[in-house]
């Protein structure tokens, strides 16, 4: 996927700048590969995971802004053992047939606008601020900006956890 990316957007990859931006839309191995073929990573801030359980990922050149989503085919996988007929094993033949596939029996590409502007999404790294009812630092302009308090994510109400009460840990 990534290296399909890279041909499209016409990007030497794996890439030595932060130019391409991958959002990846699983947190499985997939992303592995994307992140070897790519040089995007999490640490360099070119990388993000939105796991919405799907393998795909959108990749974004944050200097055209021209943005493409690979995922691949629903027949994928039927058509690599075909391409594979030699396979000990049907994990060898996905394994050996997504090699030998030509990429657009692999892979579905969708020309994509994304929803928030790239500056957005990427932000400005070293921007820091502290959450008013927490106290805990945000960085990254990260913060929400409600009836002129600064909050972080969970206490504007859409965090992924809780705080649970004293009371309900001893319990």
């Amino acid at each position: 996927m990534g290296l399909l990316a890279g041909a499209l957007l016409g990007l030497d990859l794996p890439q030595s700048e932060k130019r391409l931006l991958v959002i990846a839309e699983t947190d499985g191995c997939a992303v592995d590969g994307i992140s070897a073929a790519t040089n995007c990573t999490v640490g360099h801030r070119t990388l993000r995971v939105e796991d919405y359980g799907k393998v795909a990922a959108t990749f974004v050149d944050s200097k055209t802004g021209k943005a493409i989503r690979i995922v691949p085919r629903a027949s994928a996988r039927e058509t690599a053992r075909a391409f594979a007929p030699d396979a000990r094993s049907k994990w060898d033949a996905y394994l050996l047939g997504y090699q030998r596939m030509p990429n657009d029996e692999l892979f579905e590409v969708q020309h994509v606008e994304l929803l928030d502007p790239i500056e957005r999404i990427v932000s400005h790294a070293g921007k820091k601020t502290t959450c008013t009812r927490c106290g805990e630092e945000i960085i990254n302009e990260r913060e929400i900006r409600e009836n002129g308090t600064t909050l972080c994510v969970t206490c504007a109400g859409g965090g992924y956890y809780r705080s649970k009460s004293t009371k309900e840990l001893k319990g």
